[in-house]
């Protein structure tokens, strides 16, 4: 398992900064509410480009999640660092990044025992299906196209634990809901 001791921003509830923490301490149990992101890219056909998390991740290992998240550094710009984390996890580089809301969510992790307890931005983008994408194996162990309709029917198919993220469901239903930004490249 990796450790991260670069900072994260601690918010209130609303989302206001309340002070900083690591990204280890933040997610130590019972876990403290922190600034994230989710970015979600979407095809031409509006599929969302999935990852597998990889195995050494700290926070639900091998789940299948959206196409990247991270945390902002304190002060800094969401789109800003989703843009940066997105190259960095998928060699990916999209211009027109565009925050569409927020999820809100708390999930235990039974495998490692670390918490998310995120405020989290939701980011979406276009990505050609046909692209190039070059993940980083130390964060991504494999990536696919998946349709609302498919991960509609995975998700009610489930109880319990899966091979999904906690907090996939709930940003996609955030980036779904938000119609997406029509002036999207």
């Amino acid at each position: 398992m990796t450790t991260e001791p670069k900072l994260v921003d601690l918010v209130e509830p609303d989302g206001a900064s309340i002070g900083q923490s690591t990204v280890d301490d933040a997610h130590a149990p019972p876990g403290k509410l922190h600034r994230a992101f989710s970015v979600l890219l979407f095809d031409e056909d509006g599929r969302t480009l999935l990852q597998q998390r990889s195995s050494s991740k700290s926070r639900f290992p091998s789940r299948w999640a959206n196409t990247c998240c991270g945390h902002p550094a304190p002060g800094e710009d969401v789109v800003t660092a989703a843009a940066r984390r997105l190259a960095s996890e998928t060699g990916i580089r999209v211009n027109g990044l565009a925050e569409v809301g927020v999820y809100t969510y708390r999930a235990e992790d039974p495998v490692t025992g670390s918490v998310e307890c995120e405020y989290d931005h939701v980011v979406v983008g276009r990505w050609p299906q046909d692209a190039e994408i070059a993940p980083d194996p130390a964060e991504v162990a494999a990536v696919r196209w998946a349709s609302a309709t498919e991960l509609a029917a995975a998700f009610e198919t489930v109880d319990g634990d899966h091979e999904y993220a906690p907090w996939f469901l709930g940003v996609l239903k955030v980036a779904l809901g938000s119609g997406l930004p029509p002036d999207l490249p």
